[in-house]
C-alpha cells in the first residue's frame, strides 16, 4: 500500500473519523482485549498489511501473539495464526464464528444476490449450501463427471506433447485446464462456445482482481459512497456483462428442459440447479439471482483452486528432481505401460497425494481464509472479543507453524506419508479448504481433478527448465491478491515418454 495513499486517504476521511472518534471511544484496557500492535490515527494497522498480507500478519503474530486485534480502518480485525484458537472458532465455537462480514464488491457483483462463499450465516446459507453439496458437489456427482475429467486431462496432454519441441508455458495450459473441466461441468452450453468461454475467462480474472483489491468502503463505511479507486464501476461493468452470458445459457437451457424427458443423469450444473428453481423440495427462496450468484461461486472457485494447485505443483516438483524422481517411480509403476492414468488408478497412489498436500501446505490457494464475522460477544484465549469483530484466520501462517512442523519451510512430502492429517478440517494447523460449517464444499471436486490431471503430466513426460537456466532459476514468488498464484508462469520443457 503506497504512502500516496496512505496520505490522500488521511486528508479525505480525517474530518469524519475524528467525529466518530469524539463520539464514541472504547477503552480497551478495562475490556481485556487481544494484544495489539502499535497503530496510526485513522487508518489504525493498515499501512502493517503490505502487499502480502499473509506474510505480514505471520510476522506480526511472532511477534505479538498468535492472536492479535488489529484496527483495519474503522474495523476491529482479530488475527488468528494458532491451530488451537483456530480450533476454538472453527469448531467449539463455529457457530457464533460462522457468519461473513458485508462486502461492498461483492454485494456489486452479485446484484445484491446471496451466493454460498460470501453470504452471511442464516437459514438461507444453511440450505442453499446443502443444497449444493447434495446435487452438485457431493460423491455422486464427482464420479458422474469422471468421463469429463478423464477427456479434459487427454486434452492438456495432446496440447502438452504439440508444443514439447519448445517449452510450455505452465500458466496457461494449465489455466485452460481448469477452465476447460469446470465450464464443461457447470454448463455444457458455454463449453462448446468458444467466444463466450473466452469472455468468461476475462470475466474471471476480472472477479479475482476486485475481489483482491483493497476497498476503502470495507474498511471505513463512513466514505462508502464514494468510488475512489473506480472499483464500483468496474464491478457493476462486470456484473452486468456476468449477468449478460449468464442470463442467456440460463434461458436457452430453460427452453430445451421443457422438451427434454430423457432425465439423463449427468446433467451440468445449470441444468440441475434450474430443476431445483421451482422444485416444491426446496423450502425457501431460491431465485434466479440466487442461481447465478452460486453459477459465479462455481467458476471463481473451481477454476482457481485446480490452476493454483497445479502450477505451484510443477514448480515444487521442477526444483525437487528428487521428489520428482520418486512420483514418477509410483505413477509409472502403477501404470504399468498404459498411457493414460485413470480415476481408479488414484487411489493406490499414496505418494502422489501427499505431494498434493505438501503443496497445499506450502501454497494454500487462499491464504488468509475468508473473513469471518462474529455474530454475539465472546471469549478467546481468556480475551474479550466485542460483537461485530471480523476474524481473520491465517491458513498460510498454520500451515507453517514450527511447533507443528518440522522444517516447515521445506518442501518434504514424506511428512505426510505415515501422517492422518489431511485437509478435511479436522486438523487445524492444514486448512487449505478451511473448516467447519465454512468448509470448502467443492474440496473433493477440486482435489479429484488436481490428482488425476497431475499424475498424468509425470506419467507421460520428463520435465526441465529451458537451456541456460537451473532449477534454482525458477521464480517462487507469489503475486498479491485474495489468491496464492505463482508471481512468475514456470516456462518448462516436456520431453514425452513413448509407452513401453
Amino acid at each position: 500500500m503506497s504512502e500516496t495513499f496512505i496520505l490522500g486517504l488521511l486528508l479525505l476521511i480525517s474530518p469524519l473519523v475524528l467525529l466518530l472518534l469524539s463520539i464514541k471511544r472504547t477503552n480497551s484496557n478495562k475490556l481485556n482485549l487481544p494484544p495489539f500492535p502499535p497503530k496510526l490515527p485513522l487508518i489504525g494497522n493498515l499501512h502493517q498489511l503490505g502487499s502480502l498480507p499473509h506474510r505480514s500478519l505471520r510476522s506480526l503474530s511472532i511477534k505479538h501473539g498468535p492472536i492479535m486485534l488489529l484496527q483495519l480502518g474503522q474495523v476491529p480485525t482479530l488475527v488468528v495464526s494458532s491451530p488451537e484458537i483456530a480450533c476454538e472458532i472453527m469448531k467449539t465455537q463455529d457457530i457464533i464464528f460462522a457468519s461473513r462480514p458485508p462486502s461492498k464488491i461483492m454485494a456489486t457483483l452479485l446484484h445484491g444476490s446471496d451466493d454460498i462463499a460470501f453470504a452471511p450465516y442464516g437459514e438461507y446459507w444453511r440450505k442453499a449450501r446443502k443444497l449444493c453439496v447434495t446435487h452438485l458437489l457431493g460423491t455422486k456427482m464427482v464420479q458422474c463427471f469422471q468421463h469429463a475429467r478423464e477427456e479434459e486431462v487427454e486434452c492438456m496432454m495432446a496440447i502438452i506433447y504439440e508444443t514439447s519441441q519448445s517449452y510450455v508455458n505452465m500458466s496457461s495450459i494449465l489455466n485452460m485446464f481448469a477452465t476447460n473441466i469446470v465450464t464443461r461441468v457447470v454448463s455444457n452450453d458455454l463449453f462448446r462456445d468458444q467466444e463466450k468461454k473466452s469472455m468468461l475467462h476475462m470475466l474471471i480474472e476480472e472477479n479475482s482482481a476486485l475481489v483482491g483489491a483493497f476497498h476503502p468502503a470495507d474498511f471505513f463505511p463512513l466514505i462508502g459512497w464514494l468510488d475512489i479507486f473506480s472499483l464500483d464501476w468496474r464491478g457493476k461493468r462486470n456484473a452486468k456483462r456476468w449477468d449478460n452470458i449468464l442470463e442467456e445459457v440460463i434461458n436457452n437451457k430453460a427452453k430445451r428442459l421443457k422438451d427434454d424427458v430423457s432425465h439423463n443423469n449427468n446433467r451440468d450444473f445449470v441444468e440441475v440447479l434450474l430443476s431445483l428453481e421451482n422444485d416444491p423440495s426446496v423450502d425457501f427462496p431460491f431465485t434466479r439471482g440466487n442461481i447465478k450468484a452460486i453459477l459465479m461461486d462455481m467458476f471463481a472457485a473451481g477454476i482457481d483452486t485446480s490452476y493454483i494447485t497445479l502450477e505451484w505443483s510443477m514448480a515444487e516438483l521442477v526444483r525437487n528432481p528428487k521428489v520428482m524422481k520418486k512420483l514418477q517411480d509410483e505413477v509409472r509403476g502403477n501404470a504399468r505401460g498404459k498411457d493414460m492414468i485413470r480415476d481408479e488408478d488414484l487411489s493406490k497412489m499414496s505418494y502422489l497425494k501427499s505431494v498434493i498436500k505438501e503443496v497445499m501446505r506450502l501454497h494454500p490457494p487462499v491464504p488468509l481464509l475468508l473473513p469471518r464475522e462474529l455474530t454475539e460477544s465472546s471469549e478467546l484465549s481468556g480475551y474479550k472479543i466485542p460483537k461485530n469483530t471480523r476474524i481473520i484466520i491465517n491458513a498460510w501462517a498454520l500451515a507453517r507453524d514450527p511447533k507443528f512442523w518440522e522444517e516447515p519451510d521445506e518442501f518434504k512430502p514424506e511428512r505426510f506419508m505415515d501422517s492422518l492429517i489431511d485437509f478435511k478440517g479436522n486438523d487445524f494447523q492444514f486448512i487449505p479448504f478451511g473448516a467447519g460449517r465454512r468448509i470448502c464444499p467443492g474440496m473433493n471436486f477440486a482435489v479429484h481433478n488436481v490428482e488425476l490431471a497431475l499424475a498424468n503430466l509425470v506419467n507421460r513426460f520428463e520435465w526441465s527448465m529451458p537451456e541456460n537456466l537451473s532449477r534454482e532459476d525458477l521464480d517462487m514468488h507469489e503475486t498479491p491478491g485474495l489468491t496464492s498464484r505463482k508471481e512468475e508462469s514456470p516456462n518448462l520443457v516436456a520431453k514425452f515418454l513413448a509407452v513401453a
